[in-house]
């Protein structure tokens, strides 16, 4: 499975479903956007097991992606929800820092765990290259290509201009001859990083500018503690009381049915995806605007509001996924997450 297809289902309601397992890592990068570290909360284990055992082949998510923290810090997990989701026919991707890797190999209980995955993410940037070496790195995702994975990059930097971006995009295409995709974005204020990164690009709440249609509000996000959100904004997702009108549930109470149909035709997430209701801040402030979160309420009670929906997903999903990046991600290296397979479509530069 490409990267491509995955970013090119974003905008889709309920197409994927974003899981966290752990906000455990043992690395303790300075930008990392969930303050994860050596010690943290553990998602409930049966509570997603019995959630993802949910899926059906006619009910299901497209796309199942696991993250953290490090979700490899729970191998024997994420091997389960993954054979869950593909006997549902659900495809699963793993983001992961590379932890594991830093001489290079791969214990046995990571393969195994990445047995029924269809693709993994490896994230690395300046701050991960200190714990894990790049070349390390590289020589762990040759041995996951090799054994029928897709791979891909997650890559982070200071801004456009950054000579790191430069530098390890150009190392990725060399090294593994356009065969793995790649991601890129800007470090944002969120997080360890909220100290140091305020000044740095545009903030992550996306302060001016007229409303848009927000593709982030597409696919539940089930939070360290089994919260269900419709927002992957990291502040959302660890806010507590979570705002209402993002909140979709909890993996305990409510099975993926109820949770993709919440998703699909809440009235207010329909507004933010199809109209906006401007900044990621303006949208939090919702819950203590009730004027504005009621008519954000009737715009997508309207009796065209699903199919508004819908006409904005597929052509959202039609334009590709360098389109969206362009958007959400660095438009600068937008192209490269269309490298790791090509059919007709254009060649990045």
């Amino acid at each position: 499975m490409r990267l491509a297809e995955i970013i090119e289902l974003r905008p889709v309601p309920a197409a994927g479903l974003l899981a966290t397992l752990t906000r455990r890592c043992p690395l303790s990068c300075a930008h990392c956007s969930t303050s994860s570290g050596p010690r943290g909360e553990d998602t409930p284990a049966e509570a997603l097991r019995r959630f993802v055992g949910g899926f059906t082949p006619g009910d299901r998510p497209e796309v199942l992606m696991l993250t953290g923290g490090e979700p490899l810090l729970r191998p024997t997990l994420v091997g389960d929800l993954a054979s869950l989701a593909a006997s549902a026919g659900t495809r699963t991707s793993v983001l992961s820092g590379m932890f594991f890797a830093a001489d290079g190999r791969i214990p046995a209980r990571i393969m195994r765990a990445l047995r029924h995955v269809a693709h993994f993410s490896a994230s690395i940037d300046v701050f991960h290259e200190r714990e894990v070496p790049r070349a390390a790195a590289f020589r762990a995702v040759h041995r996951i290509m090799e054994s029928g994975i897709g791979v891909s990059f997650h890559v982070v930097g200071n801004g456009a201009d950054d000579p790191y971006l430069a530098d390890i995009t150009a190392s990725i295409r060399a090294e593994f001859r356009d065969r793995a995709a790649v991601l890129v974005n800007h470090v944002r204020p969120v997080g360890r990083a909220a100290a140091w990164a305020a000044a740095r690009e545009a903030p992550l709440d996306g302060a001016g500018g007229p409303p848009a249609p927000c593709a982030m509000a597409a696919w539940p996000v089930v939070a360290f503690d089994g919260t269900v959100t419709a927002c992957c904004n990291q502040r959302v997702v660890d806010a507590r009381p979570m705002p209402e009108h993002l909140r979709l549930g909890h993996i305990a109470v409510d099975g993926w049915t109820r949770i993709r149909r919440r998703c699909q035709e809440s009235p207010v997430l329909r507004t933010i995806r199809t109209a906006g209701v401007g900044s990621c801040a303006d949208c939090h402030a919702l819950a203590v605007r009730p004027a504005a979160l009621e008519a954000a309420a009737r715009a997508g009670s309207r009796p065209a509001a699903g199919a508004m929906d819908a006409l904005g997903a597929r052509l959202q999903r039609d334009a590709g996924a360098a389109a969206l990046l362009r958007r959400y991600g660095s438009g600068r290296y937008a192209p490269l997450v269309l490298l790791g397979g090509h059919g007709d479509e254009e060649r990045p530069a």
